[in-house]
C-alpha cells in the first residue's frame, strides 16, 4: 500500500511538473521575447561615436519623379523620421555598412502603440485622428509605420527591399496601402516562415484574407524585393521580379501608405520607391 501511495505520489508530481512547463512553454510563446539590450543591427559604439545625421531625414524625388526612402540620413539607433511610427518598434540601424530600417517585434506581447500615438495620429488626420487612434490601437500585434510625405496613393507602384532577421512566431513584412482616417486599411504581405504572399484587408478592428499564394520561396536572413502595382481597381503582387498575385478590388483605393509587420517579426527594410500615378499629395 505504501508503495502504491509512493508511486501515485510521483506520477502526481510528475503530471504538476509537465502541467507547469508547459504552461511557462505557452506564456513565453504568447507573451514573445525582450529585444536583447545590444541588437544585432546596432553595433556596439560608444555615445560620442553615435552617428548622427546632417541633413533632415526626408525623403528625396527622384529626377522621374519618384519618391525614394533610403534611411541613409536617419539617425542611428532613433526613431526614424521618414516614416511615423504608429505601431511598434521602428528604429533606424545598420545591415554591414547600409543603414537601413528595422522592425523589432521581440517585444510584441506588450502590443503597445508607439510613443507619442495621439500626436502623430493628429499630424497626419487632424482632427478625425480620435479615429485612427481607436481603430490602429486594435492592430497592436500589427507594426506600422506611415510614409511622410503620401498623403493620398491611389495608383502607381510601390516597390522596396526587405530582410526578415529573427522572429519564432513570425517573419514578416508587407506594403500597406488604402490607409484611411479611421484605421482601415490593406497590406501586400511576405513571410520567410511560410513561404506566402498574402492581400490582407483590415476593417473595423478585425483582419481578413482577400487573397493567399501559397510556395512564394522567401529565405531568411536574405535580401528579398516586394513590390505593389495599382491601376485603377486592379492589383499585382509581385516577390523578387516575380507576379504572383493579381486581385480586383471592388472599388479604387485611396489614402496613405506605409510599412507593415507582425508579432515578433525582426526585419530590415530599404530602399523604398513610390511612383505614383495618380494624385498623391
Amino acid at each position: 500500500m505504501l508503495r502504491v501511495k509512493r508511486n501515485l505520489l510521483l506520477v502526481a508530481m510528475t503530471v504538476m511538473l509537465l502541467v507547469g512547463l508547459g504552461t511557462w512553454v505557452a506564456f513565453r510563446f504568447l507573451v514573445g521575447e525582450a529585444p536583447p539590450t545590444e541588437p544585432e543591427y546596432l553595433p556596439s559604439v560608444s555615445a560620442a561615436s553615435v552617428s548622427i545625421a546632417a541633413e533632415p531625414a526626408t525623403p528625396v524625388r527622384a529626377t522621374d519623379g519618384a519618391l525614394v526612402f533610403d534611411f541613409e540620413s536617419e539617425t542611428l539607433g532613433a526613431e526614424p523620421k521618414s516614416v511615423i511610427p504608429t505601431v511598434g518598434q521602428w528604429i533606424a540601424g545598420v545591415d554591414g555598412k547600409e543603414r537601413v530600417l528595422v522592425v523589432d517585434g521581440r517585444g510584441w506581447s506588450r502590443g503597445q502603440p508607439s510613443a507619442g500615438l495621439a500626436d502623430k495620429a493628429r499630424a497626419l488626420y487632424g482632427e478625425r485622428y480620435a479615429e485612427f487612434l481607436d481603430n490602429v490601437q486594435a492592430y497592436a500585434y500589427f507594426p506600422l509605420a506611415v510614409a511622410q510625405g503620401i498623403d493620398d496613393f491611389r495608383a502607381g507602384e510601390i516597390e522596396l527591399r526587405f530582410k526578415c532577421v529573427a522572429g519564432r512566431i513570425d517573419q514578416a513584412a508587407g506594403i500597406v496601402f488604402n490607409l484611411k482616417p479611421n484605421g482601415d486599411y490593406l497590406v501586400l504581405r511576405a513571410n520567410c516562415l511560410e513561404d506566402n504572399l498574402v492581400l490582407f484587408k483590415y476593417e473595423r478592428g478585425s483582419r481578413s484574407s482577400v487573397k493567399w499564394i501559397r510556395n512564394t520561396p522567401t529565405p531568411s536572413k536574405q535580401w528579398h524585393d516586394l513590390k505593389l502595382v495599382v491601376q485603377g481597381k486592379n492589383i499585382k503582387g509581385y516577390l523578387d521580379g516575380k507576379l504572383y498575385l493579381e486581385h480586383a478590388l471592388s472599388e479604387p483605393v485611396s489614402g496613405h501608405i506605409g510599412l507593415w509587420s507582425k508579432a515578433d517579426s525582426v526585419v530590415y527594410f530599404d530602399d523604398i520607391r513610390v511612383e505614383s500615378t495618380g494624385r498623391n499629395e
